[in-house]
Formats: C-alpha cells, structure tokens, sequence
C-alpha cells in the first residue's frame, strides 16, 4: 500500500482563505478501479481512518481525505468554523488532487456524522462529480429535534458569541468497543472541548437545508447507521432513504451498534457490506 500525504490552501474566494489543510492519500500499489473522496465527522481527523483505508485499497480503491479547517493537522480553531461552506471548500481542494491523478476513474463521496451532512450538502450542487455516495452514520437529524426557540437562540449566539461553547459530546457514544473510546480520548488531534455557537448553528441551518433539498439527490446512494447512535440519530438516514430520488439506493441499519460503525467490533461487516455495494454499482455502470 502507497501512503503518502501533504497540505493545500484554500483559494482567496474561502471565508478561510489561505488556510493550510492537512490531506492524506492510501493507493494499491497498481491502479485502483475507483476513488474513495472520505469525509471525516466533527472533532476527529483523517488519521483514524487507517483501518478504513486498508481496507479499502485491498478490495482495489484509493483514498483521498483532507483534515477540515479545524481539525487535526490542519489550521483553524476547533469547534469552530467562520461559514459551513470552508468545509466545502475543502472538500473541493481535496477533490481537485484526486482527479488530477486520476482524471478518468471513478469517484465515490464516503462521508461519516459531521462528514455525512459535508457530503450530503455537499451534492445539493456537485453531484456530477460522483459516481456514488456511502453516507455512515450522517448528522442530518438532531438526536432531539432543536424548539423554534431554541434555533432563534443559536442564531443570536452564532451572530453574537459565535465561539461560544455551546454543546459537549459523549465521547461514550463513539463506539461499544473501550479501546477505541481510549483512544479517542488520548488522541492529541482530537478535540474533546465544546462545539462552539456558530458551527452549531451552522450544522442546524445545513440540517435543515438537506432535509428540505433531499429530493434534488439522485445518484446511487447507500446509508449506513447504527441502531444505538445516540450522537447522530438514526432518523436521518431514514429520512434521506424516504425522500432522495436516488433510483439506487439503500439503507442499512445495524442493531445494537453505536456511532462509528467502521470503528465498532463488527466494522469487517460494515466494511464489507460497504466495498461490496460500490462493486456493485460499478459493475452495474460498466455493464
């Protein structure tokens, strides 16, 4: 396996204008079938995904994934963002050096909780670019649907006090296995502080927006959740199965598994479950 990684600016038209993001690539060592853009979840980085990526390049995919402003290696102030479209731009970034190497494969958009509301929003407008999506575990509806009140509440803080620590995570709701939570907690990349005011907001107006939009969703689209998640509610993948005009799509929801589905014990199942869909979808392109 060919692991290499590096750093990209974002362009002068981000509202995080030439800030340095943190990105990685794992290759077969021959040429992949496909291209795997991954999208990580809030607070995280791209660096857990090793077992992922090992995964992946064995059944012939590359991976491409950069570490959002904020997070990880890359600039930016955890639990913060100036304007949910830096993520985005990320995305964009991280895009462009995956089709620069492979102009002509495919790609597949695979993003996780925060990463799964990037990505759905995401294709609202640059669906062209995928082949496919693998949502895991996304953030598109609250565990507890947020009151009138309390979304014109996180409005005024974002406007007014928008570093404002606002919502604290279970990191006991990542996974039902002790190590990884372990390791998560010892994570220097990790962030376990507050989310701050305005990305709160921000992933509430993002919620919204997809949940609105969702029929504007059309290409291949597998949803894959964990029945026991109790930081992105299951719902909402239900909801994007129920409402995207995707004519192939599926959802997969998995008993008694928590959060991080690729890091829970049964994640070779999940994984599989994920690499054996693409493969089908490419099968079913070629044919």
């Amino acid at each position: 396996m060919i692991h290499e990684d590096g750093t990209l600016t974002l362009p002068e038209n981000s509202k995080a204008a030439a800030a340095k993001l943190h990105w990685q690539k794992w290759l077969p060592d021959g040429t992949p079938k496909a291209v795997i853009l991954l999208i990580h979840g809030y607070a995280e980085h791209a660096g857990r995904y090793q077992y992922f990526a090992e995964h992946c390049v064995g059944a012939g995919y590359g991976v491409y994934a950069v570490d959002h402003w904020g997070h990880g290696k890359s600039d930016g102030i955890p639990g913060f963002v100036p304007d949910f479209s830096v993520f985005h731009d990320g995305v964009d970034q991280v895009l462009a050096l995956a089709k620069q190497d492979f102009p002509d494969l495919p790609i597949v958009l695979v993003g996780h909780s925060m990463g799964g509301l990037i990505s759905a929003s995401y294709l609202l407008t640059e669906q062209s670019k995928f082949a496919a999506c693998v949502l895991s575990g996304p953030a598109v509806k609250a565990a507890e649907e947020p009151s009138t009140f309390l979304k014109a509440v996180s409005g005024l803080l974002s406007t007014c006090f928008p570093k404002l620590g606002v919502l604290e995570l279970d990191s006991n709701g990542v996974s039902r296995d002790p190590a990884v939570v372990a390791d998560y907690l010892a994570d220097p990349l990790v962030y376990n502080g507050k989310m701050g005011a305005r990305l709160a907001a921000e992933m509430l107006n993002n919620m919204t927006n997809v949940q609105q939009n969702a029929d504007k969703i059309s290409l291949p689209l597998l949803m894959l959740h964990g029945e026991n998640d109790s930081l992105a509610a299951a719902e909402g993948s239900k909801f994007l199965e129920a409402h995207v005009s995707s004519s192939e799509k599926m959802l997969k929801i998995y008993p008694d598994l928590f959060h991080e589905i690729f890091n829970e014990p049964e994640k070779d199942q999940v994984l599989n479950d994920m690499t054996d869909w693409m493969d089908q979808q490419f099968s079913i392109e070629k044919g």
